[in-house]
């Protein structure tokens, strides 16, 4: 996906740790790390990929991307 330029695009960035490596359920919702929301996926990519990598050690910890802008406005895509 490629961002236009001075367009926000709304990503949030965040992890927790799973209950399984099979699935996507967290293990304590009280414990999720909300890293950030950022204008545009190529700074959210950056903010995901530090925490993957801090946290490479823990299997069960997951970050991830959402694509907020999609569901502010669905017909945006």
């Amino acid at each position: 996906m490629t961002d236009q330029p001075g367009k926000q695009l709304l990503h949030l960035v965040f992890g927790g740790e799973l209950t399984s490596l099979d699935s996507v359920d967290f293990r304590d919702l009280s414990k999720l790390d909300i890293v950030g929301i950022y204008p545009n996926y190529a700074a959210a990519h950056a903010a995901w990929k530090a925490k993957a990598q801090a946290s490479v050690d823990n299997a069960h910890m997951r970050y991830f991307v959402v694509h907020l802008h999609r569901l502010l406005d669905p017909q945006q895509g």
